[in-house]
């Protein structure tokens, strides 16, 4: 088996759109203008591609992200640099071969360079005990709790934080010229748009 995790390109919104919407109750669905909107925005928007097919993706946003979700802004209201995991899907074939330790390792590299805090969140009705089991055994805590709005359905917030951006910070960030080196696995997505000027995504 051959697998790359790399950024997603952009003629393959319509796999990962229903690859995303396959899931059912345990992912919100998605429609093609948020897709592209997070394909736009994103800080972080990686597939998994295993032997030629797509398997996987995540989707991350940074803090300064002009995105309306109620539980990316329960984080923006109470943490000021973070990185936000707003969806992983896995496709029901390549379930259980580790791709999402895979993935929350990549995403946290990519944000360990640059915040302090990993965060996400787990619906709790339906219960999955799986997602739950997950995040803990990878460092994850509950922040809080919400109910959350225009979904009606109770979720868990979750953050984790992330040791090694005090050095990175201290070393890079306010040092020298201020920037991480250049370095291809430092690099941003060229697709990213911190400023997000005033576009905005539906709640997801």
């Amino acid at each position: 088996m051959t697998l790359v995790i790399r950024d997603v390109r952009e003629h393959e919104l319509d796999s990962v759109l229903a690859l995303n919407n396959a899931v059912g109750p345990r992912i919100l669905a998605l429609d093609a203008t948020r897709l592209q909107w997070f394909f736009t925005y994103a800080s972080y928007f990686r597939v998994a591609e295993v032997d030629g097919v797509i398997a996987g993706f995540l989707i991350a946003l940074r803090e300064s992200s002009n995105y309306s979700s109620p539980n990316f802004r329960w984080f923006r209201e109470r943490y000021p640099e973070f990185v936000y995991i707003d969806r992983i899907v896995i496709a029901e074939p390549y379930r259980g071969l580790g791709l999402g330790r895979i993935f929350y390792c990549d995403v946290t590299s990519y944000a360990e360079v640059r915040v302090p805090l990993l965060a996400c969140e787990v619906f709790l009705e339906p219960r999955d005990d799986a997602a739950v089991l997950f995040h803990g055994t990878y460092g994850f805590n509950e922040v809080g709790q919400q109910l959350m709005d225009g979904v009606g359905r109770p979720v868990s917030l979750l953050a984790k934080t992330l040791c090694s951006f005090e050095f990175v910070r201290d070393t890079y960030l306010q040092a020298g010229s201020g920037e991480l080196p250049d370095l291809p696995w430092l690099a941003e997505r060229l697709h990213a748009n911190p400023a997000q000027g005033l576009a905005r995504a539906s709640r997801g």
